[in-house]
């Protein structure tokens, strides 16, 4: 009898190369601007594959070639998925000129380097996400998956239903409409209107920009959510890992988004699917 030939193993698709200037890798994963990454190269602070690098133009691979940032591993160990409370007054950044306290003073020592998901801004608190993984940093943070962060704003007048309306329509600033938002008067009370909106953008400074286009000034706000992720009762300053099941809802919830927004063709004026 004659032995059948044995089927020959299909061939595996060869894995995509990402290949970036060092700056740009940097600033692309969410360390710090490009400007940022290029004065820590030149500084000496960023080593590939064990040796100093002082070119920010040179080219890497990443996955594949090791960098270093003050010879902490940029893509070693675990992944790590971490949920901050942060407070007011702290920078969503590594380190400060001017030697303000930045978020990492929150996290003390990690073997990993971590990075924000996106950003808070100074006088903003609540719900900052961090991170090794960058492809869940991409997720969460591009526009086109619509992932939507949730705030609660205490605004230094009372709004009028008109003035909320504006909100939930989308509201023109200066790089253009805002897409519609879901909002939620809370209460009014002593001359402010206390409301939580949702947004799926991340324009700088976005939800204190939409207030002052309605007439009013945001005196007071708290990021308590992202999609599905919620602050619950972490206390302000603290942070705890993110739990398996909460990443995976999150990266689901967010494909999920992308796929609802190219379905209808309307990338730009879709409301979030509520979560």
């Amino acid at each position: 009898m004659k032995r059948r030939a044995k089927a020959a193993a299909p061939k595996q698709a060869p894995q995509k190369r990402v290949v970036k200037t060092l700056d740009r890798a940097l600033s692309r994963l969410g360390f710090c601007s490009r400007t940022e990454a290029a004065g820590w190269i030149r500084s000496g602070r960023v080593r590939v594959n064990g040796r100093e690098q002082t070119d920010p133009e040179a080219w890497v691979e990443l996955g594949r070639d090791r960098i270093t940032v003050d010879n902490k591993p940029l893509f070693e160990g675990r992944k790590r998925y971490l949920l901050l409370y942060k407070p007011k007054g702290y920078l969503t950044t590594w380190r400060d000129p001017q030697g303000r306290p930045t978020v990492y003073d929150l996290l003390g020592k990690t073997r990993e380097w971590i990075f924000p998901v996106g950003r808070l801004d100074l006088d903003t608190s609540g719900l900052l996400l961090m991170t090794n993984d960058s492809e869940f940093a991409e997720l969460v943070t591009n526009p086109e998956f619509h992932v939507p962060k949730t705030y609660l704003v205490k605004t230094s007048t009372l709004l009028s239903d008109e003035q909320l309306a504006a909100l939930r329509r989308g509201i023109e600033l200066k790089d253009g409409l805002t897409r519609p938002a879901q909002v939620v008067r809370l209460r009014d009370s002593g001359g402010r209107t206390f409301l939580e909106i949702t947004i799926t953008e991340g324009r700088n400074r976005q939800v204190r920009r939409m207030i002052e286009a309605a007439g009013s000034q945001v005196l007071k706000l708290v990021r308590t959510a992202i999609g599905p992720i919620r602050i619950g009762r972490l206390e302000i300053g603290k942070w705890r890992e993110l739990a398996p099941e909460e990443v995976r809802a999150l990266v689901t919830y967010a494909r999920r988004q992308a796929k609802r927004a190219a379905r209808t063709g309307s990338r730009r004026r879709e409301p979030p699917e509520p979560v």
